[in-house]
C-alpha cells in the first residue's frame, strides 16, 4: 500500500523541503518528489489490530497518570521468551524508557560521569553520537574491519586497547549493529564480553532491531551469553522498529543486577525525566506483543525480497557498487566507492539533487561510512524500484555508468 504520509508532521517526509537547511530550500524537478528513505521508520501501515487496541482505549475519555498493568509486562516477558529464547526475565527486571536513546543517556547518567570516555563501535550510529556528545561524554571508537569475506567484524585488540589506554568503564554495544546490519554470532559476544569482563566495564545494549533478522541470522541478546554478561548489562528493546511505533514513545530497560538497577531508578526518580509509559503507548505496545507475531513474519519475508531486489539491481546496473547484505534490521547499508571513491560531496549531489532520494550519508556514521549510503528499505516494492532507477539515472547523466 502507498500512503501519503505529508501533512501528518511525519519526520521522514514533512522536513524534506528543507532537510538541506536555513536557506537552501529543495528545488525538485518537475514530475519528481523526494522518496523518503533515510529516517528509520516504515513506510508501510502499522498492524491493524495495534489500531484497533489504540481506537478502543482513546474511547475512553480520560488520559491521566496510570499504573502500568501486569499486562504491559507480561507480553514483554512473552515476546522475550518465545522470540529469543530468554528466561529468568521478571517484571522486577524491566522498567520503562520512553525512547531507547533517551534509555542510553540515562543508563549512562546512572553508571558514568560526564566527561568519562565510553567506547563505540565505528561506524557509529548517529543517535549515539548525539546522545554521547549532548551529555558531556566523550567517544571512544573501535572500529569494525571487514574479514576476507567481507564481513564486518569487532576489532577484539583495538576495542582491549582503547579500553585499556582511555581507562573505559563503560560501553554502548548495538546488536544488531546500526548501519551495517551485522547480527552478531555468539562466539563475537562472549569474546566481547570477556573483555568487558576483563576491565569491568558496564555495557549499555541497545537491541532495538533485535525482531528484525532476516536471512535465518539468529539474534542472541548480550544478557543471555554468561551470567556475568547478565548481571553488567543494561539491555534496551523496544516494539517501535518492529512495528512501525516510534511515535508512541514506549521502549523498556531490562537490568538483573539489583545494584545497576538501583542507580538507573535513583537517576531517573531524581531526575523526574519519566512519570511512566504513555497510555496509548502501552496500549500499542500489547497488541503487537500478543498479536504480532505473524505480520512481523510477513514483514521480514518482503523484507528479504527487497534487499534481494536491490542486489540484483545493482549487479545488473551499478556494477561496481557493494550492497553490504544485512542480516538483521531493514537498512541497506550501500558502498558506491566504486563510483565516487570516498567523496561525499559528489554523492550527495548524485541523490539528493540529482535523484532526489533522500538517504542518511554515510560519513554522518564516521569515516568509516565515506562513500555509502544507508537506505531504509521498508517501502513498498514500488517505492524500491523507483529509487533504485531515478539512481541510476543519476549515475548515468553523470557519465559514471
Amino acid at each position: 500500500s502507498i500512503i501519503d504520509r505529508k501533512g501528518k508532521d511525519a519526520l521522514a517526509v514533512d522536513i524534506l523541503p528543507n532537510m538541506l537547511g536555513p536557506g537552501k530550500k529543495v528545488e525538485v524537478r518537475e514530475g519528481l518528489d523526494y522518496i523518503p528513505m533515510w529516517v528509520a521508520d516504515m513506510n508501510f501501515p502499522a498492524l491493524p489490530k495495534i489500531t484497533e487496541a489504540i481506537i478502543e482505549r482513546a474511547k475512553h475519555p480520560t488520559y491521566g497518570y496510570f499504573i502500568t498493568r501486569d499486562e504491559y509486562y507480561n507480553s514483554i516477558i512473552k515476546w522475550h521468551e518465545e522470540r529469543n529464547h530468554v528466561t529468568g526475565l521478571k517484571k522486577e527486571h524491566i522498567g520503562y524508557e520512553n525512547g531507547v536513546l533517551g534509555g542510553v543517556a540515562s543508563a549512562l547518567h546512572a553508571v558514568c560521569s560526564q566527561g568519562d570516555n565510553v567506547l563505540v563501535h565505528a561506524p557509529t550510529y548517529i543517535g549515539f553520537t548525539g546522545t554521547l556528545n549532548n551529555n558531556g561524554y566523550h567517544i571512544i571508537h573501535s572500529p569494525l574491519k571487514k574479514d576476507e569475506e567481507g564481513i564486518w567484524r569487532m576489532d577484539f585488540e583495538d576495542m582491549e586497547e582503547k579500553i585499556v589506554k582511555n581507562k573505559i568503564h563503560a560501553a554502548i554495544f548495538c546488536s544488531p549493529h546500526n548501519p551495517t546490519g551485522r547480527v552478531w554470532e555468539r562466539w563475537e559476544i562472549e569474546k566481547a564480553m570477556e573483555i568487558y569482563k576483563k576491565y569491568d566495564v558496564t555495557v549499555i545494549s541497545d537491541e532495538i532491531w533485535s525482531d528484525i533478522i532476516l536471512y535465518g541470522n539468529e539474534h542472541i541478546p548480550t544478557q543471555s551469553v554468561s551470567e556475568d554478561a547478565r548481571n553488567r548489562t543494561i539491555a534496551l528493546y523496544a516494539p517501535s522498529k518492529t512495528f512501525n511505533l516510534a511515535g508512541m514513545k514506549t521502549s523498556n530497560i531490562v537490568i538483573h543486577n539489583k545494584e545497576l538497577q538501583k542507580k538507573w531508578k535513583d537517576y531517573v526518580n531524581g531526575s523526574l525525566s519519566m512519570d511512566g509509559a504513555s497510555a496509548l503507548g502501552m496500549t500499542a505496545m500489547i497488541a503487537a506483543y500478543t498479536e504480532g507475531e505473524e505480520w512481523l513474519e510477513q514483514l521480514k519475508d518482503y523484507l528479504d525480497g527487497n534487499f534481494a531486489y536491490i542486489d540484483e539491481y545493482l549487479k545488473k546496473y551499478l556494477p561496481k557498487a557493494h550492497l553490504v547484505k544485512a542480516e538483521g534490521t531493514y537498512l541497506a547499508w550501500l558502498d558506491l566507492n566504486g563510483y565516487v571513491d570516498r567523496d561525499e560531496k559528489k554523492l550527495e549531489e548524485l541523490m539528493q539533487k540529482k535523484a532526489k532520494v533522500a538517504l542518511d550519508e554515510g560519513y554522518i556514521f564516521g569515516e568509516e561510512g565515506r562513500g555509502f549510503e544507508r537506505i531504509n528499505v521498508a517501502s513498498p516494492r514500488s517505492v524500491i524500484e523507483e529509487c533504485m532507477n531515478r539512481i541510476r539515472t543519476a549515475f548515468e547523466e553523470e557519465k559514471l555508468v
